[in-house]
């Protein structure tokens, strides 16, 4: 960890009128890192998120980025969730461009920009095509260039993949490690899927059951580039038997790192 974070989280908390939905949460990211959270339904994982991108302000806790206070603020992180929520009536190019769109007409350099965004992940040759006519991975990265486009290096990916069959998922998996080892921002990566948050992170978060707090916080000291192969290695089958245990309450074995 740099002597600055990324991202900072100093007891942040959330309550609503019916029940608490987070105990207080403390967590540091590194610029450029990866991290996963995991944990059962329910535990608070989007909360935390809505709370970081500033959309739900915390009933206690502060959030920093850089070092600079911006709890209850928004416009700091690029935000993705589960639905690609592509404008149906834009282009690829549009959608990709929809940030700059917000604030007025788009500029040449912005389309440029978002169009080199599309060649450089492999959607150059569909940029004037509308959604209806792409797959479900193929509107994934379109939602995640939007992301991107908005140019933010922090990056809160909110199980972005949930919604797609195994392979797609996985082949998105290793696209979205490809564009992340090109930029290296920092990513912040909410998901269900334990292979998905082992084969991606740097670290992995574990959360318990609502009211959420962070239980564990576990290393991947697992080699990159990443490939499918890592899959089925037995420190990748290690460490999933641990965040099981951790994630249905299990007494856990030590994790041998």
């Amino acid at each position: 960890m740099s002597a600055e974070p990324k991202l900072r989280i100093e007891g942040v908390s959330r309550s609503f009128e019916t029940a608490e939905a987070l105990r207080p949460v403390d967590l540091a990211v590194a610029p450029g890192e990866f991290v996963s959270v995991v944990g059962p339904s329910g535990c608070g994982k989007s909360t935390l998120f809505n709370i970081v991108s500033g959309i739900l302000a915390p009933s206690a806790g502060r959030v920093y980025i850089d070092g600079r206070d911006v709890t209850g603020t928004t416009g700091h992180a690029g935000y993705m969730l589960q639905k690609d929520l592509l404008l149906p009536w834009r282009t690829v190019i549009e959608n990709i461009t929809l940030g700059a769109a917000l604030h007025g007409r788009v500029p040449s350099d912005e389309l440029d920009r978002g169009v080199a965004l599309a060649e450089r992940y492999g959607l150059g040759e569909f940029v004037h095509h509308y959604p209806h006519a792409l797959s479900g991975g193929m509107r994934q990265r379109v939602a995640l260039m939007r992301t991107l486009a908005v140019d933010r290096d922090l990056m809160l990916l909110d199980e972005p993949f949930g919604a797609l069959d195994s392979q797609t998922r996985l082949d998105m998996q290793r696209w979205l490690l490809g564009v992340w080892e090109e930029q290296r921002r920092t990513i912040v990566f909410v998901t269900h899927d334990i292979d998905e948050a082992i084969f991606l992170a740097d670290r992995v978060v574990v959360m318990t059951p609502r009211p959420g707090a962070v239980r564990e916080v576990l290393t991947v000291d697992l080699p990159r580039p990443r490939g499918v192969e890592l899959l089925t290695a037995p420190g990748f089958s290690a460490l999933k038997r641990h965040i099981l245990e951790l994630i249905y309450d299990q007494a856990p074995v030590a994790y041998a790192r």
